[in-house]
């Protein structure tokens, strides 16, 4: 275990060792991005176990691919680092060099092609994998023409001004909807649904801490290491691991609320729409103590100055939508939902 080094580390010295010189000549970009744990470094020794070594994306012009692909395969060794160069995983195999032409991974990856520019659907139906994934890892060489693969992750970097203000709105509005039930449902006896709704809660507040810093989510497994990173984030994390391990909805309560004010009071930082108070209230006349949600989200859409941002239904974008693992990870269809359910043209 002590011996792991990173993937990305691994990666970088494959493509100066043994990819580089094979494609000596050959304009094009190299990197590791796309899926991996190693991608956004939350690899570790356990992660070495299955589809995992020396891996490199190279992207070519279109009609250089097959060149290019025989080329690197055939020079590739069997072993690079104590790993082999070619990976057996669920009856596929697949050498550790992927050819590629970029236009058509990213279409494949995001259902678009940033270069063309990057529409409101195009940003509203991209899930947060796989714009971490775009926008992470690391560029080992960028030697095709501009607009080059640094400028395409530049381009994703982050969402524009007002659709990073909507998507926060969205966010808050999933908490508001059900910040009281935490309460109601352990007013009546029902511990195990306020537990199964204070975890939904924890949930959104870790998602809204991440956007609050500019962060992409990550998928369920990642979630909580990505929180822990940022700074900052001890008292938060605390806050949060205490609403899911407590055995009262009151003590419950109390963990959400202290992390309720903490992002409020992230937001207030941030200066992205008029200051609030953070402070936890009432609930109507129920004895239920909540942060209002509503009241942020509300306060960051009336900072929207784009109209057809402003007129968005409050469902989000694509994440906020649905969590099916079969729908994130198929472009095609992530496009038509989150079209059909903001009214946009797919």
């Amino acid at each position: 275990m002590c011996d792991f080094v990173p993937g990305i580390e691994l990666s970088r010295a494959f493509y100066g060792e043994v990819v580089a010189p094979l494609v000596s000549g050959v304009p094009h970009s190299a990197a590791l991005i796309g899926p991996g744990s190693e991608v956004l470094a939350f690899d570790t020794a356990r992660s070495t176990d299955h589809d995992w070594g020396p891996r490199v994306l190279v992207f070519v012009p279109a009609g250089q691919v097959a060149e290019v692909e025989a080329k690197v395969v055939a020079g590739l060794p069997e072993r690079f680092g104590g790993f082999p160069t070619v990976f057996s995983y669920h009856e596929r195999v697949r050498p550790g060099v992927t050819v590629t032409e970029l236009g058509r991974w990213l279409v494949e990856r995001l259902g678009f092609d940033p270069r063309g520019g990057v529409s409101l659907l195009d940003w509203l139906s991209a899930p947060w994998q796989r714009l971490a994934e775009v926008t992470g890892g690391e560029v080992f060489h960028d030697g095709l023409p501009e607009p080059g693969l640094e400028a395409v992750r530049a381009a994703l970097r982050w969402y524009p001004q007002d659709v990073w203000r909507y998507v926060l709105a969205c966010q808050w509005r999933r908490i508001a909807q059900e910040e009281p039930f935490v309460g109601r449902c352990g007013e009546v006896g029902d511990e195990l649904g306020s537990a199964v709704v204070g975890t939904r809660l924890v949930r959104e507040v870790m998602r809204l801490a991440l956007l609050l810093r500019r962060r992409y989510p990550p998928y369920a497994k990642w979630l909580g290491s990505a929180l822990a990173r940022l700074p900052g984030s001890a008292e938060l994390g605390e806050s949060l691991g205490a609403a899911v391990a407590a055995r009262s909805w009151r003590e419950r309560e109390e963990g959400l609320s202290a992390a309720y004010g903490r992002v409020a009071a992230l937001q207030n930082r941030m200066a992205l729409a008029a200051r609030l108070d953070e402070g936890v209230r009432g609930f109507h006349d129920r004895p239920f103590r909540v942060i209002g949600g509503e009241r942020f989200q509300e306060a960051l859409m009336a900072s929207v100055s784009d109209p057809v941002v402003r007129g968005l239904p409050l469902t989000g974008c694509v994440d906020q939508l649905a969590d099916s693992t079969e729908l994130l990870v198929r472009p095609e269809r992530t496009r038509l939902v989150t079209a059909a359910a903001l009214g946009l043209t797919a």
